[in-house]
């Protein structure tokens, strides 16, 4: 008797430390990508196609390390580089975007080939070192002014919000590190930056994370925590608004809160991830910073897992 009562204590506390350690990979989402299988599913709504033409709106003091990885990042989407360039390309990754077009129930079929592509460019910029609407920005009132103010109503433009160091972002790091909303029936992101609000949170694999197992950090692969952070959360914000702009696309439907293909994979940069773990990354010989994508202008770059439609699972390019 005493021998069991021991057992079944025993089996609590095991119980009790599996919940206690294991980490929140999706930065406050109830989905585990690692233990989970995803079924991300089309709702009826349109994707976006053809040309994206981005207006980076860069809020607060936003360092020149931020902005230059950033757009170098941008720049890279399209950029597929030549048959002796570097592999694995950061265009692969965006490949796997594009072919969210021919997962669309009856979408036109293309002979077997890839779907058609989406090129991404910058048309405009702007800076804003006034903190003109503060520097708490909320989602319901500031940030569709903030878009209002930049864009005056251009339907063809899609705002990418950059905040400095020193602006909270509603919603932000306790729940994601970056997102996509919509203003007068048009897409914007926000990105946050983590360098001192909760690197913890946001700035995992190149910070020791908040929650879960304490495992390896990363150098970042620009050697700038904060700019190499809010690329992975751009990368995730930009593949969940392409395939689901209006919420009306494809995302997996999970406690009245929706998930992409970007944000369902998250805590996964290579195969082998485990909590604690980023998975199979490349280590840059003369920096140290992790990578598994080759960019423009020799730059490298971490980028998250996606769900990729045709095999149904999280996908890495290592």
């Amino acid at each position: 008797m005493v021998s069991s009562s021991l057992s079944i204590h025993l089996l609590f506390l095991a119980f009790f430390l599996l919940l206690l350690f294991t980490p929140s990979l999706s930065h406050g989402h109830t989905y585990d990508p690692l233990n989970s299988k995803p079924v991300i599913t089309h709702h009826g709504g349109p994707l976006l196609t053809g040309t994206l033409n981005l207006a980076l709106i860069w809020y607060g003091n936003c360092g020149r390390v931020q902005k230059s990885t950033i757009r170098n990042f941008i720049k890279s989407l399209n950029n597929e580089g030549s048959r002796t360039s570097l592999q694995p390309q950061v265009s692969s990754w965006w490949q796997v975007v594009e072919s969210y077009q021919s997962a669309v129930p009856r979408a036109v079929t293309h002979g077997g080939h890839r779907s058609p592509k989406i090129i991404v460019q910058v048309a405009k910029q702007f800076s804003d070192r006034s903190y003109k609407y503060g520097k708490i920005l909320t989602t319901v009132d500031l940030i569709p002014k903030l878009v209002h103010d930049y864009t005056n109503g251009d339907p063809h433009l899609i705002p990418i919000i950059v905040t400095a160091r020193d602006v909270t972002v509603q919603g932000l790091c306790t729940r994601k590190c970056a997102d996509h909303g919509v203003v007068d029936n048009k897409p914007y992101i926000v990105v946050g930056n983590p360098e001192t609000e909760c690197p913890g949170a946001c700035g995992w694999p190149f910070h020791q994370a908040d929650n879960g197992p304490k495992g390896m950090v990363l150098h970042p692969p620009n050697l700038n925590l904060a700019a190499d952070a809010m690329v992975i959360a751009l990368a995730t914000a930009l593949a969940d608004t392409v395939t689901n702009p209006l919420n009306t696309g494809f995302y997996l439907e999970i406690q009245m809160n929706p998930l992409g293909p970007g944000s369902v994979c998250q805590g996964i940069f290579g195969t082998g991830a485990f909590p604690g773990n980023p998975g199979k990354v490349h280590i840059d010989p003369t920096t140290g910073g992790g990578f598994n994508a080759h960019g423009n202008k020799g730059k490298k770059f971490l980028l998250p897992a996606i769900w990729n439609p045709k095999t149904s699972s999280c996908w890495t390019l290592m």
